[in-house]
């Protein structure tokens, strides 16, 4: 039995449809995400892991697996990667519930 998946495979042809139709703009994201994630005040490891949290509160599956891969490039354990998806669910569940306080003072209105 085949099942469709409800996001594409990233391919080099479906990469380079979507480059073909911004070219200028993906050159200057390019440009931006390699500036981004260069050594600075925080080392590659950790930028990496920050896009792995991130990319778990922003849910994006295709920055799931590419920030894993270059999280463990740079030296990421199993475990801190693990650890930095337990952040973002923090985050996102606090978030979530701060976020309650709109719904009580719209209720108070009525």
């Amino acid at each position: 039995m085949e099942t469709e998946s409800l996001y594409p495979i990233a391919t080099k042809e479906l990469a380079d449809k979507k480059n073909s139709l911004a070219p200028k703009n993906v050159e200057a994201w390019r440009n931006f995400s390699k500036t981004v994630f260069e050594a600075g005040a925080l080392p590659e490891k950790t930028k990496q892991l920050i896009a792995v949290a991130v990319a778990h509160v922003t849910q994006c599956p295709y920055c799931i697996r590419s920030h894993t891969k270059s999280a463990m490039r740079k030296g990421a354990s199993k475990e801190e990667i693990m650890e930095a998806i337990w952040v973002a669910s923090e985050m996102r569940a606090g978030a979530a519930y701060a976020h309650a306080s709109i719904a009580l003072d719209e209720m108070e209105k009525h």
